[in-house]
């Protein structure tokens, strides 16, 4: 069983675990799913209210504030080209965005991180994920070549020409099939590129290098944009980071 305050990166998905601080109001620039280690937690919704819940899986762009409320939890985020992703679409689209209490609910925490250091997200859920469409390849492709470029040095004309795109027609297929903007996405690569960096070194400022970040103050700022805290409040604490290869 990993430590508490663990980061796992793949390449198409993430995952946190450990204590984490309330967040302020924010939207990622793909699906997540937050599930309570040790009790339950509150989400924050627009035009909702609170509600408070075991586990949730909140989409992309949908604005929220999460309150582990002092428990141990999991975030796990899925990128556009993860195919658990692309199976949640139409259970999400149908739920408004936002799914409360979508997971079964198993006693043994040593199963439960296994499932999640794995990104078994369907061993996790309390449902069935159908086959689904792959991510259309051409967006695909310009997503591992920003990912490549750490974010940062990739524009969209290069991600567009990879794809053999225009950048106009790519720029639009890119929102239609991952459900954000490019430049969207391009910040969220960069902010996870400066995340593996602190698997080589824990200091900020190196990691917002990694990120290509101009100095420590603007990974700052993306960073509280991105996840509605200052990193210094979770990646200062943390004790692992560990990189998955072929995830």
């Amino acid at each position: 069983m990993p430590a508490a305050n663990a980061l796992v990166l793949g390449a198409d998905r993430a995952l946190y675990l450990g204590d984490m601080p309330a967040t302020g109001l924010h939207r990622h620039a793909c699906p997540v799913f937050l599930l309570g280690l040790s009790g339950r937690f509150a989400l924050h919704l627009p035009g909702v209210g609170v509600v408070t819940c075991h586990s949730a899986l909140v989409d992309t762009g949908v604005g929220h504030v999460f309150d582990p409320q002092g428990e141990q939890v999991a975030v796990m985020y899925l990128e556009p080209d993860a195919p658990e992703t692309r199976a949640l679409l139409p259970w999400l689209a149908r739920n408004g965005g936002v799914m409360l209490d979508p997971a079964v609910r198993v006693g043994s925490r040593s199963v439960v991180h296994a499932r999640l250091c794995s990104f078994d997200l369907p061993a996790l859920l309390a449902f069935t994920l159908d086959a689904a469409a792959p991510l259309d390849p051409r967006i695909a492709q310009g997503i591992r070549v920003l990912r490549q470029g750490g974010g940062a040095t990739v524009n969209r004309n290069t991600a567009a020409a990879a794809a053999h795109l225009s950048a106009s027609r790519f720029n639009h297929l890119f929102r239609q099939e991952a459900g954000v903007s490019f430049r969207s996405y391009r910040v969220w690569a960069q902010v996870r590129s400066a995340l593996a960096g602190l698997a080589t070194s824990p200091r900020l400022t190196d990691a917002a290098l990694e990120g290509a970040f101009t100095d420590s103050s603007h990974f700052s700022r993306t960073f509280r944009q991105t996840f509605g805290m200052t990193p210094s409040s979770v990646l200062k604490p943390l004790r692992s980071v560990t990189l998955v290869q072929g995830r």
